[in-house]
């Protein structure tokens, strides 16, 4: 190797710095239990890589790095999880069985394969520099290579993103065991259940109250509050207000009710 081509104390400290925590969020996006912090993280080693790659002087790689992959990829897997959502016990629920012991194994395969071919690569040449492989552009080294020496790997790579796309949408597609109620059934339901919340449906929150604001439960025709009727994330936090100070008297729910 040419002695002159030495790595510059900057891209050290950088690589000592940010390589450890590329290493640790990958860790995590396998562990983490919610699949928006693994997105997030996965998110995360994808910028560090393309700094990595600016700082080789592949500044294409590293501007694609960012536009496509993490602002374009992962905000559409961002967008999905948060218009879909993804509950823990059906993330734990095969689909098919014996699914994932076949993953599992065929993982470690892999991941050995990987590992022994990169034990015996060797490669082959000296390292010329970046600027030797930069000296017609780094578009055009980068083109060159991928649609010359490395057509082949280029053109398998990607039928096998397009494989594994169609086969994550025929795993992830399932069929309704149970029919999906009609809304007249949904109707004769809520009156069968006996209950003049679900006869009549629960009204907004503040409606029928003294007071409209959106942590103050609302009124059912008997005049009791309907703890329901307030948002989920207001009760985890706290603050929902008692609606004792805001509800009619008996006076004015009778009046209300004959009306």
């Amino acid at each position: 190797m040419n002695p002159t081509l030495t790595i510059a104390t900057p891209e050290a400290v950088m690589f000592w710095f940010m390589a450890p925590l590329a290493v640790v969020a990958a860790l995590g996006m396998l562990l983490v239990k919610k699949a928006v912090h693994s997105a997030i993280l996965l998110a995360w080693v994808m910028i560090t890589l393309a700094f990595f790659y600016i700082a080789q002087g592949a500044l294409f790689l590293g501007i694609v790095q960012v536009v496509v992959y993490t602002g374009a990829v992962m905000m559409l897997f961002l967008f999905i999880l948060m218009l879909v959502g993804v509950d823990s016990s059906d993330s734990l629920t095969e689909t098919i069985r014996g699914l994932r012991p076949i993953a599992i194994t065929a993982a470690l395969g892999f991941g050995g394969l990987m590992v022994s071919l990169i034990g015996r690569a060797t490669l082959g040449r000296e390292a010329v520099g970046l600027e030797v492989a930069n000296a017609g552009g780094n578009v055009q080294g980068l083109a060159q290579l991928l649609f010359s020496t490395y057509v082949w790997p280029f053109e398998v790579v990607s039928a096998l993103l397009i494989t594994a796309a169609l086969g994550a949408m025929v795993l992830a597609h399932h069929q309704r065991t149970v029919a999906r109620p009609t809304q007249r059934e949904q109707a004769v339901n809520r009156f069968r259940s006996g209950s003049l919340a679900s006869a009549a449906g629960l009204p907004g929150p503040g409606v029928f109250a003294r007071h409209n604001a959106v942590d103050v439960p609302a009124l059912l025709p008997d005049g009791s509050a309907a703890p329901s009727s307030i948002s989920a994330t207001l009760k985890a936090r706290g603050d929902v207000i008692d609606s004792s100070a805001y509800q009619l008297d008996n006076v004015d729910t009778t009046v209300t009710e004959e009306k």
